[in-house]
């Protein structure tokens, strides 16, 4: 069964480093996106967060459109997506076209995501078997996140920054064409079990003002009149998601899944990761192009060795999970990344050389690695085939909102960083930020070590 499902894993693997990679390719670009399109500096943000705030709004909806709908057919609709709208996006003259374009391609990534992770759930019995796909799996999401500014880095310098998105295209049209040929084919649906539209929309609309809260409040802050506004329609819909679940006969998330303690602490710590270990490399790109002064390239080329570090990590991780089990090897992962954060952050300095970052950049990288594949064993363990989809929705959620959470309380925290920032200010800034990030690792750590007697997350 391994051997044939081989190739089949290879394509889920690519269909992660696409949604990984899409995530932050851009983040190298962005200057250059800037200068070419018109940007202000205000709005130039969001060509990232257009990004993250539909991703994040969407993969509760994904989730359950791959479990309802089809999981084959969604990972093929979401290829098809995200190579539409990166085509469009390396076509586009003017900013709004490209932060519309950001958007689709999140909603994209917010239908592949738990479509590939519910295929995995699926394809692959829980246990050793599963164990080793996600940590195939989750070396490429996981090195993917570097190889992002790598790649972009490369191609901004050679290409242009339409590149960035003209890349896309190829790739994402391979992957709906093999995700047709290589998957089984989807069943009959359910007709037994519904969309449940209410939920869907209530959900979607709340999480995704809550994210476009969090993310806008971080440059405007909280007290503009925007994000009061968008806060409270949030709270509202969320509300009234609540309602709408408590009396739907088949919720949109069903509450066998919230009494579920093991993806509870799963979500838990995708939260964090997104908060922290994901917040690293936005912080280390504004060193190495404004403090350091590195180019494009050079700047990718900085990130190799954390991408790489990263994917070892991963599969570090699911080799000590056989020994150790979940519970233990997080815990072991999340404090190796917290050791790393603190010894990464007095080797940031104005005049330091790459060569003393190294020792954090590899501590770091192995407990992100090790902690990546850890979560999402433990977000699938023990969930029926009919809900993969939904649980990894709901573990995917937790880490987009995380990250937008961390993001944002990072950059305040860490002030003087901004679009324009630069000198002491801004390094004192980075380093804060990285400290912060140390300590939030470190907490949760603490944190999973002390539900020992209480967490499910205790076996492989």
């Amino acid at each position: 069964m391994r051997n044939a499902l081989g190739l089949p894993l290879a394509v889920l693997a690519l269909g992660q480093l696409v949604i990984s990679l899409d995530y932050n390719i851009v983040y190298v670009a962005l200057p250059d996106i800037g200068a070419g399109l018109g940007f202000s500096d205000h709005d130039l943000q969001w060509v990232v967060s257009a990004y993250v705030v539909a991703t994040g709004g969407f993969l509760l909806l994904g989730g359950r459109a791959a479990d309802l709908l089809g999981r084959r057919r969604m990972f093929v609709v979401a290829a098809l997506l995200y190579a539409g709208s990166s085509l469009v996006g390396g076509l586009s003259q003017s900013p709004g076209v490209l932060v519309a374009v950001r958007a689709v391609q999140g909603i994209g990534g917010s239908l592949l995501f738990p479509a590939t992770l519910s295929l995995i759930g699926t394809l692959y019995e829980e246990g050793r078997d599963r164990n080793r796909a996600l940590a195939v799996w989750g070396a490429a999401g996981a090195g993917g996140l570097c190889f992002g500014s790598l790649l972009g880095g490369v191609l901004v310098e050679a290409f242009g920054w339409p590149s960035v998105f003209f890349v896309n295209v190829p790739v994402a049209g391979a992957l709906a064409v093999a995700g047709r040929l290589l998957f089984p084919a989807d069943g009959p649906r359910d007709r037994s079990r519904s969309f449940d539209a209410a939920g869907a929309l209530t959900a979607t609309g709340g999480i995704t003002l809550l994210v476009f809260v969090l993310v806008r409040a971080s440059a405007e802050g909280w007290g503009a009149p925007t994000v009061l506004v968008s806060a409270a329609l949030s709270l509202g819909l969320l509300t009234l998601f609540a309602v709408v679940e408590r009396r739907s006969r088949d919720p949109l998330l069903p509450a066998r899944l919230l009494g579920h303690r093991g993806l509870l602490t799963a979500m838990g710590i995708a939260a964090l990761f997104g908060a922290t270990f994901s917040a690293v490399p936005y912080f280390l790109t504004l060193y190495f192009r404004t403090v350091q002064g590195y180019g494009a390239a050079a700047t990718g080329l900085a990130f190799l060795v954390p991408a790489l570090v990263v994917a070892v990590g991963t599969q570090a991780g699911e080799r000590a999970v056989s020994v150790f089990g979940v519970r233990r090897m997080l815990v072991g992962g999340m404090t190796l990344g917290a050791a790393g954060a603190v010894a990464l952050a007095p080797a940031l300095t104005s005049d330091g050389s790459y060569p003393a970052l190294l020792p954090g950049i590899v501590l770091l990288g192995l407990g992100q690695g090790a902690a990546w594949t850890g979560m999402w064993i433990a977000a699938s363990a023990g969930i029926a085939p009919g809900d993969q989809g939904v649980a990894s929705g709901m573990a995917s959620t937790a880490l987009q909102v995380g990250g937008a959470v961390g993001l944002a309380v990072l950059v305040a925290t860490a002030g003087g960083i901004g679009q324009n920032a630069s000198g002491p200010a801004l390094l004192d800034g980075i380093r804060t930020a990285v400290l912060v990030v140390a300590a939030g690792i470190g907490c949760g750590a603490l944190a999973l070590f002390a539900r020992r007697r209480t967490t499910d997350i205790t076996t492989s």
